[in-house]
């Protein structure tokens, strides 16, 4: 499962760093995001407890600390499955 990996940091209210700024999907052992972002060269932050459960159909409001998620890396950690558009009800013998 690929976990968080972004621009900012903030303490949550449990005490525990949270992402914030820009959030990337990361696979551990990587030195890379999933969309092809250098993580040393983008000054990326890894967080290895987080993971990246973000959707296509998340709204970003202003009181979140997550300002922007990669639409890259939505595409590619969402299952192609999930929402098809139509089904075949009737396939050729």
């Amino acid at each position: 499962m690929a976990k968080v990996a972004a621009s900012s940091e903030f303490i949550g209210d449990d005490g525990i760093r949270q992402p914030g700024g820009e959030v990337h999907a990361w696979n551990p052992g990587q030195n890379q995001t999933v969309c092809g972002l250098a993580l040393s060269r983008t000054r990326l932050r890894r967080f290895p407890h987080v993971g990246f459960d973000f959707r296509a159909t998340d709204q970003i409001t202003a009181e979140d600390e997550v300002r922007y998620i990669c639409s890259r890396c939505v595409a590619a950690t969402s299952r192609r499955g999930e929402r098809s558009s139509w089904t075949r009800t009737s396939p050729r013998p």
